[in-house]
Formats: structure tokens, C-alpha cells, sequence
């Protein structure tokens, strides 16, 4: 069998993704394969064709850390021929090929088994989505409820943010949506947001104070660093943040002030390496009670043929929203 495959290869010039033929020893391991439908666009996958990127071990390989499509053959019983299928995290797009291509093949423990999403659907949630879903999970678990106030949101119109406030505005949440791009306000309300606010804090160079006024009962944040220490000490008694990102920066100047004066819970959020029951959970709630309403208004679509275009784009912090890669019948 041979077939299509954007791959990444190192070259004198950095990592070039290419439109290539390969046939199906270049899928390598696994139990389960897969005709690929859709993939999308994720900063990870920007990272993989960026040369020091960091998150790709060994070249050539297919991008694409997002899988949806349909089980074409199966050596686990637990997958049969036609069922529609999302793989993601693990080693997909890093050490194992990933969703830029044709047919994909992973192991039988990456594949989720998709209930009441389609699998464009599926692809339009994606990794961001996923770990929108295990944020806005890690607060309910914390017991926070609409009632208790207000869901701060940073990073709002990034593919964690938008489906974050999706999702929260679902479930009657009031949602502040935090974004550093003025023209995002007519989006983030139609998906849910009540009020949108600018970058935190306001003032980037003033001094962190160890405790401020409480203003959100919890925040989904993305960003990190002094943004994160700012939101930390303005979260109410009780309260938690889920942190997933870190695009303003690794270090967080915080003090151990709302951790035991206001029994605040910083909550880290990993989706590469969740156990595939807690995956499967979680994309179950994502067919129902999670669901996001707003797919359609937060999607964009491209050929997967014009990957490298659109990740530059989510790498230059000019993207919104969620792009989905078409992949079946686009080469």
C-alpha cells in the first residue's frame, strides 16, 4: 500500500514539510490503522517543524499530534473495521507518525472510540479541546459551581481559551474571557464570554502583590508565569486555577499567600500522557454534557496540504479559534 504524507525533514535550511509518497512500512508500530479524516493545528505541531523546537526526537516524521478517522484494520478486539475513532497525545506527531497523512498506525491503548462527535467534530476539539475538557473538569472536581462566581479565562482566544469558554458558557458559567487581541470581542462573546478584559495584569511592570482584591471563583489559564502569580492571588476563598500553558513564561513569582490563607488550588493540566480510561471519559463527556456548542463559529478548515501555513500563523500569535485539517481527499 502506498500513500500520501506531509513529512517533516531537517535540511540545511531547518525543518521543511513536504508532500510525500511512502508506503505502510513507513507507519511503523502499532495495533490499530487508521484512515485519516482529520487532523488539525496545534502550537505542538508548529513546534515539530520549527528547527530546536524541542518536542521532536528523530527526523523524518508526520506532524499531526491530532488522529480522527476510521479503523481501517485492527489486531485488538477491542477495534473493528468502520469504527470512527480520535488518537492523540502519547508519542503521536513526536516519536510515532502522526495525523499528516493518509493512514495513520498506533497502538490499541491511544484510540478512543468517538460517541456522539463526528470526526471533523472530534478534530475541531483536538488536543486544545481535550485539555479544555480536563480544565473545566479539574474545577467541577474541585466543587466549584456556577453559583459560585465568575470562570476567569486568559489565553481566550487560543484553541484551549475558546473551547474553555464554550464549554463553561454550557454549563451557565459566567466566563471573563482575558486576550491580548482587541478585535477578538465580537467572537468571545458570541461563544459564550460575558465580559472580555485585556492581558493580566493590567500593568505588566508593576509589583505582584502576595494577596489581592478576590475576584474569580476559578480561571482556566494558559499563559503562566507573572500572568498565573497576578491570578493566583485574585481568586476567591476555595477557588482554583487549572494551568495548561506557558507562553508568558516558565517562572511563577508567587508566594504561598492564597495557597493557605484562601485555600486556593493550583491544578496542572497534562493531556499527552492521561491514562487512556480517563481519555476515553473524558471524550465520552465531550459527545454529551461537555459538549461544545460553538464548533462551527470557533472552526476554520484547511487542507492539510497548507499545514505550514497555518502553524506559522498559531506561532506568530496571529491565529484564533481552531483550524482543522482536512486530510481524506486533499492530496
Amino acid at each position: 500500500m502506498e500513500f500520501w504524507a506531509m513529512v517533516a525533514h531537517e535540511s540545511d535550511s531547518g525543518i521543511v514539510l513536504t508532500r510525500q509518497q511512502v508506503d505502510e512500512d513507513f507507519l511503523g508500530p502499532g495495533d490499530v490503522t487508521i484512515k485519516v479524516h482529520y487532523s488539525s493545528a496545534n502550537y505542538k505541531d508548529g513546534l515539530a517543524i520549527t528547527a530546536g523546537g524541542g518536542v521532536v526526537r528523530k527526523y523524518p516524521i508526520v506532524p499531526g499530534i491530532d488522529i480522527t478517522g476510521e479503523v481501517v484494520s485492527s489486531d485488538d478486539d477491542e477495534f473493528a473495521p468502520g469504527d470512527l475513532v480520535v488518537a492523540h497525545g502519547y508519542d503521536i506527531g513526536v516519536s510515532h507518525n502522526g495525523g499528516y497523512a493518509e493512514y495513520a498506525r498506533v497502538p490499541a491503548d491511544w484510540v478512543v472510540k468517538l460517541e456522539g462527535l463526528s470526526t471533523r467534530d472530534a478534530a475541531a476539539i483536538g488536543t486544545a479541546g481535550f485539555t479544555a475538557a480536563l480544565s473545566v473538569q479539574a474545577l467541577l472536581d474541585r466543587g466549584l459551581t456556577h453559583e459560585a462566581g465568575a470562570i476567569l479565562v486568559t489565553g481566550a482566544t487560543g484553541g484551549v481559551g475558546t473551547v474553555a469558554i464554550d464549554i463553561l458558557s454550557g454549563l451557565d458559567f459566567e466566563v471573563i474571557a482575558s486576550t491580548g487581541k482587541t478585535d477578538a470581542n465580537e467572537l468571545l462573546s458570541e461563544i459564550g464570554a460575558n465580559e472580555v478584559i485585556g492581558r493580566l495584569p493590567e500593568d505588566p511592570a508593576a509589583k505582584l502583590r502576595p494577596l489581592a482584591k478576590a475576584q474569580w471563583a476559578g480561571a482556566i489559564d494558559s499563559v503562566g508565569g507573572r500572568s498565573l502569580a497576578y491570578i493566583l492571588s485574585a481568586i476567591g476563598y476555595g477557588g482554583a486555577v487549572a494551568a495548561s500553558g506557558l507562553t508568558g513564561g516558565s517562572d511563577l513569582p508567587t508566594t504561598v499567600m492564597p495557597f493557605i490563607l484562601r485555600g486556593v488550588a493550583l491544578i496542572g493540566i497534562d493531556s499527552a500522557y492521561v491514562p487512556i480510561e480517563k481519555r476515553r471519559e473524558v471524550w465520552a463527556a465531550l459527545g454529551k454534557e461537555l459538549r461544545p456548542q460553538h464548533l462551527s463559529t470557533l472552526e476554520r478548515y484547511a487542507p492539510v496540504t497548507e499545514a505550514t501555513t497555518v502553524l506559522h500563523a498559531i506561532q506568530s500569535g496571529t491565529h484564533t479559534g481552531r483550524t482543522v485539517l482536512g486530510v481524506a481527499g486533499e492530496f
